[in-house]
């Protein structure tokens, strides 16, 4: 039994004072809508309507069953207008995970400007470095940085992620320029601890070059070695959106110019589905083009070079 439909059949019924102009209403047979009471009076247990030749009228079990009823459909169709409307127009609350690095540099700002933009949206941001479960967790999305792996996740890519090795000039000129990756072993490098191994690739004119990397201090974080690397600590392997600003005020240098790193993608990634919220896709449809493949921590790249590349004085 449809019970829904029996109950949007009997309640017309009640209303209309006949199954005749109830299935004229409905646009159902009048035997359809017959059956569907008749259901829902053998699924209660308890007749509902009486029927003469010349009207129907409710028994006192039905006048309770009615009137419970018809606040159950108002309640559902309430329901039902206000899923629409947020179909329609961003509201209500957007829970948003993040790196804890770009929410801080990037994200947070740009979810400032998308709720001045949109005031019927309240936003959650949580930051952290660790691979949330969305659906688990109760996620709408997450930014992610990384080439993911085989996913049911849908993914938006919203920017690239150049991955940059740099040091301070006072620590090139004491410690001298590497030319080669394999000249990174004599040096100090400044270890990402979430990195699955101690160990740098490089793309040269060869083909990719691999080194095993050491140093005296090693993060989860990139803000910390991004600080050590501008005290002068030693060489360090970050994306362009945190050292972008010190490459391009020269606090930082890019170094190897002749070799490429790997780039990742900044994504936006969120649980798969036939209708996405119009807060989920505003939100995204905010953050392209305020990124883009062109994102302003890449202002320090000359235009015919890509992340990694650079001149040095040698």
């Amino acid at each position: 039994m449809d019970r829904l439909a029996a109950m949007e059949a009997f309640v017309r019924v009640a209303e209309r004072g006949g199954f005749t102009a109830a299935a004229a209403e409905l646009r159902l047979s009048r035997a359809m809508v017959s059956k569907h009471v008749q259901d829902l009076e053998e699924h209660l247990g308890a007749r509902l309507l009486n029927r003469t030749t010349r009207k129907v009228s409710l028994t006192e079990a039905g006048r309770v069953y009615y009137e419970r009823t018809i606040q159950l459909l108002a309640d559902l169709a309430e329901t039902e207008g206000a899923v629409g409307e947020l179909q329609a127009r961003p509201r209500g609350r957007l829970r948003v995970n993040a790196p804890v690095s770009f929410g801080v540099l990037h994200l947070a700002t740009a979810v400032a400007d998308y709720m001045a933009a949109h005031p019927e949206v309240t936003v959650e941001l949580t930051l952290n470095d660790r691979v949330v479960d969305l659906v688990e967790e109760g996620y709408d999305l997450a930014i992610r940085i990384a080439r993911l792996p085989d996913s049911s996740l849908i993914a938006r890519r919203l920017a690239p992620c150049r991955m940059v090795a740099c040091a301070a000039p006072e620590y090139l000129e004491r410690r001298g320029w590497p030319r080669h990756p394999a000249d990174l072993t004599g040096h100090d490098c400044l270890g990402y601890r979430y990195q699955a191994r101690a160990e740098w690739v490089f793309e040269g004119p060869q083909g990719p070059v691999p080194v095993r990397i050491r140093g005296r201090l090693d993060s989860n974080n990139g803000d910390v070695l991004r600080a050590a690397a501008l005290r002068g600590a030693g060489i360090v392997l970050q994306p362009s959106f945190i050292v972008g600003a010190d490459l391009a005020a020269g606090g930082l240098v890019p170094v190897l110019p002749g070799y490429r790193l790997p780039d990742l993608a900044i994504q936006a990634v969120y649980p798969p589905g036939r209708h996405l919220s119009a807060k989920i896709r505003s939100f995204i449809d905010f953050l392209l083009p305020r990124f883009g493949e062109h994102p302003g921590w890449d202002d320090w790249m000359p235009d015919t070079t890509a992340a990694g590349e650079g001149r040095h004085p040698g």
